[in-house]
């Protein structure tokens, strides 16, 4: 069962997808998950599908588009703001909390790829969030500030801030955006060179795979200044006491960052890492969704 719901953050009306459970009475209390998406991902895609999943195992799991983002409302479009994407996930969680079907003791937040990074830095400080859990994260802070873990040089860094700072100007002024694709737009961009998941990411994004009318795989370039402004781990190990779970593919070339966050929390947690899987592979891939949403399952049964 899925209901078309909206809810609000600050003036942005967010638009959203409520996943109810098989025989849902509405007169039982349920435990509630809020699911986020990918950057340049939108809630019909892989979140959607973990919801579906996740709602089958008894869990109220709202997932929905973020702000600036696809059926969702908000100027300028396509701005990755991490700041306001954690907000959305407070916001989602403010909108479970009305419904009286829902035990408001027994949240829990789950994110996929930035979905994963914006989940685990929203239940640093969310304490009605009781257990986060991560598929292939990539923490958009960590993640922009270098690439696949390896930090880039300072002087590269302060060049693309001095770019994003022209472009603003230049906008001011009256010239039209520029936009980043998340992943590439055209085949001939892929080589032998090319990562797997920027590779995988086109195959997933870029064909009938997984693309949607609504996701766009790009972000205004003027978010860079943002991105490199947030860390989605730098709280992790004084304020991250929930549970945590991390699942990571041993293939995945972003699985340095379930590493790391696994390493940095002192709280519970576990790194399930699903052989065989790359990043993209756990979006949609049943051989490996099929392990991922049981451990998730079981995982949340804490709530």
């Amino acid at each position: 069962m899925v209901e078309t719901v909206s809810f609000r953050n600050k003036e942005v009306e967010i638009a959203g997808h409520l996943h109810l459970p098989e025989n849902f009475n509405g007169e039982k209390k349920y435990p509630a998950l809020v699911g986020i998406h990918p950057a340049g991902g939108v809630k019909e895609q892989t979140i959607g599908d973990y919801a579906k999943r996740l709602a089958e195992h008894g869990f109220v799991t709202v997932v929905y588009d973020s702000s600036y983002q696809g059926a969702s409302g908000g100027e300028p479009r396509l701005l990755e703001d991490p700041t306001t994407r954690v907000e959305d996930a407070r916001c989602a969680a403010d909108f479970l909390t009305t419904l009286p079907f829902v035990d408001s003791d027994r949240m829990g937040v789950f994110g996929i790829c930035a979905g994963g990074g914006y989940a685990i830095s929203v239940a640093q400080t969310e304490r009605r969030f009781k257990a986060v859990a991560t598929v292939s994260a990539a923490p958009m802070g960590e993640g922009s500030r270098g690439f696949l873990g390896h930090l880039s040089p300072v002087a590269e860094q302060i060049d693309t801030l001095e770019m994003v700072a022209q472009q603003r100007t230049a906008e001011a002024g009256g010239a039209q955006p520029l936009y980043a694709p998340f992943v590439p737009e055209t085949l001939e961009e892929i080589n032998e060179s090319t990562p797997d998941l920027l590779r995988e990411g086109y195959d997933y994004y870029r064909t009938p795979r997984g693309q949607h009318p609504n996701s766009k795989g790009r972000f205004l370039l003027t978010s860079m200044d943002k991105m490199f402004a947030f860390s989605a781990f730098d709280q992790i190990p004084e304020l991250l006491t929930q549970p945590l779970l991390l699942i990571a593919g041993s293939k995945a070339d972003t699985k340095v960052f379930s590493d790391q966050a696994y390493e940095l929390s002192k709280g519970p947690k576990e790194l399930f890492v699903v052989d065989g899987a790359t990043h993209i592979a756990l979006y949609d891939v049943p051989e490996y969704v099929d392990q991922a949403i049981p451990k998730m399952a079981e995982f949340f049964a804490v709530l």
